[in-house]
This record gives C-alpha cells, sequence and structure tokens, in this order.
C-alpha cells in the first residue's frame, strides 16, 4: 500500500513539474535551465520539501505545510516590450496567489490572480526598476511572498538631452505618492473610496503635428490624511473665535494624541452640502461643504514652455496645479472683494477659520489647499533640514517644491507689503494707515499709484463669509502688496514665487512660509504658485488664464 502511494505520489510531481516547465519557456532560456536543473532534481528526489509533510502509519495527513513561491529571474528590457512574469508555486494542496506592484511607474498586469502574467513596459524618462511582489496563500499558514526587479530601459528619445535634465524628470515621475489598496474611512462614493494618487505614467499627445511627452496623473483628490493632534492644534480648535458656535458643544470633541483620519468628525457643526451624504459631516467648521471623489485626469507637460515676455497669465479661481497626493492645488484668492471689485481678500487669510487640521476645504466637492500644509509636509518627512522635496505641480508643468530652499532656510518670497503712508514712488498713498490709493503696476512700483476707491482702513474689523470677524491688517487684501524686484539669487524667488538655481531642480516654484512675530511660521504671500504662471497652459491642462473678469464667491460659500 505505501509503495503504491509512493509510486503515485512520484507521477503526480512529475505532472506538476512538466506543467511548470511548459509555462516556463516563455522566459529567457537563463531562466529556463536555471528552474529545468531545479525541477529535475525535485523529481529526482520523489518530492520537493517531501519531509514537510508527516503521515501516521494508516496515512492519515497531520500537518499541512507553507507554500513556497519562486517570482523568477530579474529581468532587462526596453520600454515598450512585452514583459513576461512566470512564477514557481508549489503546495500540498489549494492555493491562492495575487501579483502586485510595488515600485516604479505603475503599469497594468493581464492578470493579478494566475502565476503568470505580463505588461507592456512603460515609457520611462530615466532607466527605471519596476518591482512586482507575488504571495501565495493556502489559508492555513502564513502568506509567502518573493519578489522579482524588472529593469526598464528608457528610449532613446525619451532623453531629455542632458544628465541634469534626466535627473529632473525621473525626480518627477516619483514624487507622486502612489496608491491603490487603502481607501478612505469616512468620505465615501456608493462604495469605499481611493486615497491619494491611482496612476501616473509618460504618455504622447500629438499637438499640431508635434509629439509632446506630459505626466498623466488619475486621482480621487481624496487624501490620506492621519493627524496625531497636539496639545497645540487642540487649543487652536477650542480657541477659535465662534468655537461655541461651531461646535456641536463648544469645543472639539478631539482630545490631545488623538489619531484622526480625513474627513472623521471632531464636533464640528459642518454644513448640509455632501457632508451627511458622502461622508466628512463634523470634521469640517460651518461654511465650505465636505468633499467628494473626485475623477481627476491632469495632463502636465514634461518639458514646460516659458511664457515670452510680451505675455502674461493671471492664476484664476479654482484648479492651478496637484498635491503629489493628488489633492488641488487654489491661488491665494477667495473670489470676494471690497468695493467695486478693487481690494481682493487673501484666501489664507480670510478663510483661516474655514480650513481642517490639515488646513483645506472644498469647493463644489473639491478638496484644494490654498497654502502650505503640515500633513504634507509630514508625509513626505519634510523637516527642514534639507532643501525641500516637490509637493506638487503647477498647470504649466513646473513643480512644486516645499518651504525650504536648505538646512534651516525658508525659500523668500520676492513680494512686500507696501506701507500706505509712504511716498507715491515707494508704493504709498501717504495716508497713513488709510488704504486710499492702488498701484499703477504691482510688478514695478515705480509707475506710481492710481487713485480708487478707498477700502478699509489698516486693522479695520471685516466680516468674512463664514461670519467671523478679522481685523483687515495689512497684508489682507491682494494690493496690500507689491513685486520688490530683488535680485534672485539662493533664496530668494522671483516674481511667480520660483526660481533656478542651477541646482539640477531646473525651474521651479516654491510654497512660502515666514516666521512671525512669536517665531511661528506663517504662509507668506503669494504662498504658491504666482500670480502669474512662469509657463504656458497647453489645451489640456488642467488650469486657466484668468480672464480678468469680475471674481465671484468660491462655490459652496
Amino acid at each position: 500500500m505505501f509503495a503504491l502511494l509512493l509510486v503515485n505520489f512520484v507521477l503526480l510531481n512529475v505532472k506538476v513539474k512538466v506543467q511548470a516547465l511548459k509555462t516556463l519557456f516563455k522566459k529567457k532560456a537563463s531562466n529556463v535551465t536555471k528552474l529545468f536543473a531545479l525541477s529535475a532534481l525535485c523529481i529526482a528526489l520523489s518530492a520537493c520539501n517531501s519531509d514537510s509533510t508527516s503521515t501516521t502509519t494508516d496515512g492519515d495527513t497531520v500537518s499541512n505545510s507553507a507554500p513556497t513561491v519562486d517570482a523568477g529571474i530579474d529581468q532587462t528590457v526596453n520600454a515598450g516590450d512585452t514583459v513576461y512574469l512566470s512564477s514557481t508555486v508549489e503546495d500540498d494542496g489549494e492555493v491562492s496567489v495575487n501579483w502586485s506592484q510595488t515600485s516604479g511607474t505603475t503599469v497594468s498586469l493581464s492578470s493579478s490572480t494566475a502565476t503568470s502574467t505580463e505588461f507592456v513596459a512603460p515609457e520611462v524618462l530615466t532607466d527605471e526598476a519596476l518591482v512586482f511582489e507575488i504571495s501565495a496563500d493556502d489559508g492555513t499558514n502564513d502568506v509567502v511572498v518573493d519578489t522579482v526587479i524588472v529593469n526598464v530601459i528608457a528610449s532613446s528619445d525619451s532623453d531629455s538631452g542632458s544628465d541634469t535634465g534626466a535627473v529632473d524628470n525621473s525626480a518627477k515621475l516619483t514624487s507622486w505618492l502612489i496608491n491603490n489598496d487603502t481607501t478612505s474611512t469616512y468620505i465615501q462614493n456608493n462604495g469605499a473610496v481611493v486615497e491619494d494618487v491611482q496612476s501616473v505614467e509618460v504618455v504622447t499627445v500629438t499637438e499640431e503635428d508635434a509629439d509632446v511627452e506630459y505626466m498623466y496623473v488619475q486621482t480621487t483628490d481624496i487624501p490620506k490624511y492621519d493627524v496625531t493632534l497636539t496639545q497645540d492644534q487642540v487649543d487652536a480648535l477650542n480657541n477659535r473665535p465662534r468655537a461655541a458656535t461651531d461646535f456641536y458643544n463648544g469645543v472639539t470633541s478631539a482630545a490631545v494624541g488623538q489619531t484622526i483620519s480625513f474627513g472623521e468628525d471632531i464636533g464640528y457643526n459642518s454644513s448640509t452640502e455632501n457632508c451627511d451624504d458622502t461622508g466628512g459631516a463634523g470634521y469640517w467648521p460651518p461654511g465650505p461643504g465636505c468633499p467628494t471623489e473626485q475623477t481627476v485626469e491632469a495632463y502636465f507637460p514634461i518639458t514646460p514652455t516659458d511664457l515670452s515676455d510680451t505675455e502674461t497669465c493671471e492664476t484664476g479661481l479654482g484648479t492651478v496645479g496637484l498635491m503629489v497626493n493628488g489633492t488641488s492645488i487654489f491661488n491665494w484668492g477667495d473670489g470676494m472683494s471690497y468695493g467695486n471689485n478693487i481690494w481682493y481678500t487673501l484666501a489664507p487669510i480670510a478663510e483661516q477659520y474655514d480650513v481642517d487640521v490639515c488646513g483645506g476645504h472644498a469647493a463644489n466637492g473639491e478638496y484644494h489647499h490654498h497654502f502650505y500644509t503640515s500633513c504634507l509636509a509630514d508625509l513626505l518627512e519634510d523637516d527642514g533640514d534639507a532643501h525641500s522635496p516637490i509637493y506638487g505641480f503647477a498647470a504649466d508643468g513646473y513643480p512644486l517644491y516645499g518651504p525650504y530652499e536648505s538646512n534651516g532656510q525658508l525659500a523668500l518670497s520676492g513680494w512686500e507689503m507696501r506701507d500706505y503712508g509712504a511716498s507715491e514712488s515707494e508704493g504709498g498713498c501717504g495716508t497713513e494707515g488709510e488704504r486710499s490709493c492702488t498701484l499703477v503696476d504691482q510688478y514695478d512700483v515705480s509707475q506710481g499709484t492710481q487713485t480708487s476707491d478707498a477700502g478699509p482702513a489698516i486693522g479695520a474689523e471685516v466680516t468674512t463669509l463664514s461670519g467671523n470677524t478679522l481685523n483687515a491688517d495689512d497684508g489682507y487684501y491682494f494690493e496690500d502688496f507689491y513685486y520688490a524686484q530683488k535680485t534672485v539669487t539662493g533664496a530668494q524667488l522671483d516674481e511667480h514665487n520660483g526660481h533656478d538655481t542651477n541646482d539640477g531642480k531646473g525651474y521651479h516654484y516654491h510654497i512660502t512660509l515666514m516666521l512671525d512675530s512669536d517665531g511661528k511660521l506663517q504662509p507668506s504671500f503669494p504662498y504658491q504658485i504666482g500670480p502669474r504662471f512662469k509657463g504656458q497652459l497647453a489645451d489640456n491642462s488642467i488650469g486657466r488664464c484668468d480672464t480678468g473678469e469680475t471674481m465671484g464667491p468660491p462655490p459652496g460659500m
């Protein structure tokens, strides 16, 4: 009886190995040779892992051994090649397998649940390693995994023409926070909403008989923000000027040390717009609605084209770029003005009590940031000990870096606040504490001033859209600033809030912060991108140049 069982086991093992060899012949000869030798050795020994399953004298199985998995040998391919991944999985029973990509430009696998799968190697700007993992689960033992690396050689026509440019473009592609696994706990849309960015790839678009390369990004606009509250953050929530009515119980329900997720209820009396339907109630203060899942498909030119000296493109209301976690970037404005569309309010100031703990909120369901967010900084591990990483991309294709130029050195805005008591030649009105004139050209203070309807006096109380009372100090309105034309070198930025310091990053924008009188970091105008774009906006851009038409309030307010 035992001899008969042994013969059947050997024959079964030979059948499995022959089938495996058929699959493996799709691989390169070197891989086939390696695995053939392994299979032949297994057959000669009657069974690999023959000692992992024990039996009693009457033949009953008393244990179930873990599966073994081999993802195959590493490969080197060219962009555009069809790549075959063929694994060897062995087990003494039924086993389920799953392929996943853990690193590199995202590709589409033909199957994620078969032992063999294939994909087309993506176009890459520089040689890139794609890492894949296969897991085997028999439902009893621990899941077993193995990885394989596919090195993709960039096409010659993808080369930027210089080593420095190649490094820049590679950094662009790898800066995005890719996620296809985790979903939002509190934001729903007929089911779970995947967080962050789902895919980034280089695509070629034919435009006017020319092929143009873009980064093509797909995202839901819902970030994965998990914040562990500090004492300062809880105090700031409870010390809001309208805390008594902003919160159900007059104070936040969150506590120091508590980790809250994006959209989690912390006691706010939130708007009814979306909040009760798709989630987020209690996470945002009264005023703006709650965000919803977006279907964002964005194109960013790999090689931005600068506007000519005679062209300008003002950043308008709405999306002017994307953060690397897929959230939208909005410009300085909140769409509101004082008087006859003369004195335009700045969103980071006027809306300071209308944002969540990560400094964002939604308009028409679109979640966005007008200024620096510490939540993204934490995700990117940007603590100011070196040049900040890429935080996002402007609609013109130029990257947006964080606030630091180097260790402890903030990037410096080229814009300064006007002194209304100064002479006209210095950008003032000669009226101390009174907004009684505007500049002819905010980019050239030497052009002088022009009379206008007076704005609120410096320090006067104004009421925001959400009913908060603030002081209209110098710097509350867009017209309070002018470009100082400082020499752009080192940490100093230009009129677009960017620079090129020949450090290999090329031209790039910066998020700008400054230290206040208490030594705390505060947003610094123009905050992120602009007021004008540096580069041209393509027809397929997610942004647009402002038309100069009268602004209105942002949707949802």
